[in-house]
């Protein structure tokens, strides 16, 4: 079994950075690989299309680099994507939509082995994790215990729910989504115009992460949109997705080759 990127990172007590793709093609994964810059991609499947060869060769790209995989996953159907991606090599889950300690145990238990002293829910399978064996040996079960398990809380159930959120076993890191929070907390749009009660919220959630030892992770646009996080304590990130990055590019280029030719 490979590394887990992620975990020996997190076990060390050290900072992690990653970036967000939309697109499974894999020399986009390359491509990141080759920067050097970044500890593990991050593929939204939450909001893009995919299958599961796609999957698969997503991994295999990152692992060219040594690059860790995570994948974030909808709230259905969460255990059967969640474990079919780890069997495709994605060393961490990001669970979209979780609102209650129940829900939090559950997506833990669809990532841990099914053993007595693990009590998860993910068996013995022939998958590209298991490097074209049928698994089940001590080296598969700990590969599936080094699964790094991420909760995005952007809901107001899971703000309202978060220390019960936070004390089930297995937690590695939380996400703050704030457009999610906006909607669900009737402050619809409050995440795009400075809404206090949402800043506030997303303070007192990073806060709360970092007093029970949960490490919390930024999703930002720029390295200057770090330091706030870093003054409350975060050491983790996530920054930029190659969707917005196109966009911008396309935008900012596209308007300055506008005026040129009106001009022309």
């Amino acid at each position: 079994m490979r590394p887990n990127t992620l975990r020996g990172l997190l076990k060390a007590g050290k900072p992690s950075l990653g970036t967000h793709l939309f697109s499974t093609w894999p020399t986009t994964v390359e491509v990141v690989g080759h920067s050097a810059m970044f500890d593990y991609v991050e593929f939204c499947a939450e909001y893009a299309p995919f299958n599961l060869y796609t999957l698969d060769d997503f991994c295999r790209a990152a692992e060219l680099y040594n690059l860790g995989a995570m994948i974030k996953v909808d709230q259905e159907p969460r255990a059967f994507i969640a474990q079919r991606a780890i069997g495709s090599g994605f060393q961490s889950v990001l669970f979209a939509d979780i609102r209650t300690a129940a829900d939090a145990r559950a997506a833990v238990k669809c990532a841990r082995p099914e053993t007595p002293s693990d009590a998860g829910t993910y068996g013995v399978a022939m998958r590209r994790n298991a490097l074209m064996s049928y698994g089940g040996t001590e080296t598969y079960v700990q590969a599936l215990r080094d699964t790094v398990v991420v909760f995005m809380i952007e809901k107001q159930s899971a703000v309202d729910n978060l220390e019960a959120i936070l004390s089930v076993g297995g937690v590695d890191m939380v996400q703050w989504g704030p457009a999610d929070f906006s909607m669900s907390s009737g402050h619809i749009g409050g995440y795009a115009n400075g809404d206090p009660y949402v800043a506030a919220t997303e303070k007192k959630v990073i806060e709360t992460c970092l007093r029970l030892g949960i490490p919390p992770r930024a999703e930002i646009n720029s390295p200057e949109q770090a330091k706030a996080y870093i003054d409350l304590g975060v050491r983790h990130f996530c920054i930029g997705w190659d969707l917005t990055v196109l966009f911008s590019w396309m935008r900012g280029n596209g308007e300055a080759m506008r005026k040129i030719l009106e001009t022309a």
